[in-house]
């Protein structure tokens, strides 16, 4: 815990130093071995912190390249609660995957006009928040919820809004890793597609290989020790 501890504290010492020095989204973070200096710490305990904030997509570390904000801020979250997060996460990713492939399968089968409407209408939503910069986050969670009423499964329905939080932690999860939205956009598409070509056998792969994506993310590589 006393790590832990030491994690936060570097943490808030970089965010503070971001703050003062005024650095912006795209600036580069100076050098670990002069942070270490700068902050009075070790280069370790510098890196530990560079990795939590990657971790909850707070900078990009690119290799050989340097380190650079990907916000105007390190608003970072508690270590103890992103540890948490940590270990729900492969469930709610488990049951992601369980629930929606069904629901692409049955929307295949079912889906009327004002379904595939509501689906087209979510991706366009998605596209102009990428465009302006944003994570896509309100897109998705608007496709996913057109997919599950295309279904028309009360029943599936009901269990995906009694997960409903821990979805929204997932798509957040999985849409600040680099170069995602775009990614999930595109597959979003494939899904819609097959669901309106009424092909249930490719509208689940799409959407189970989409969800293994979304499962791909830093947090679950991180090794809190």
């Amino acid at each position: 815990m006393a790590r832990t501890r030491l994690y936060e504290q570097v943490v808030e010492r970089l965010r503070s130093h971001v703050a003062d020095g005024g650095l912006r989204a795209g600036d580069r973070l100076p050098p670990e071995r002069e942070l270490a200096q700068r902050l009075g710490v070790s280069r370790a305990s510098v890196r530990q912190a560079i990795v939590v904030l990657e971790v909850q997509g707070l900078v990009e570390v690119r290799h050989g390249g340097g380190t650079y904000l990907v916000g105007d801020s390190l608003d970072a979250e508690p270590v103890e609660r992103l540890m948490e997060r940590r270990r729900r996460l492969p469930d709610v990713l488990e049951a992601r995957e369980a629930l929606e492939t069904k629901l692409a399968e049955l929307a295949a089968e079912r889906r009327t006009e004002d379904d595939l409407a509501a689906m087209a209408a979510a991706l366009d939503h998605m596209e102009r928040e990428i465009a302006g910069g944003g994570h896509g986050v309100e897109g998705d969670r608007l496709f996913h919820a057109a997919v599950t009423a295309a279904a028309h499964s009360a029943l599936l329905a009901e269990f995906m809004r009694s997960i409903a939080e821990q979805i929204a932690e997932s798509r957040t999860e999985s849409l600040r890793q680099p170069g995602r939205p775009a990614r999930s956009l595109a597959q979003h598409r494939t899904i819609r597609e097959a669901i309106a070509a009424g092909r249930p056998g490719p509208a689940a792969t799409a959407m189970r290989r989409h969800v293994r994506t979304v499962a791909k993310v830093r947090l679950l590589s991180w090794d809190p020790s």
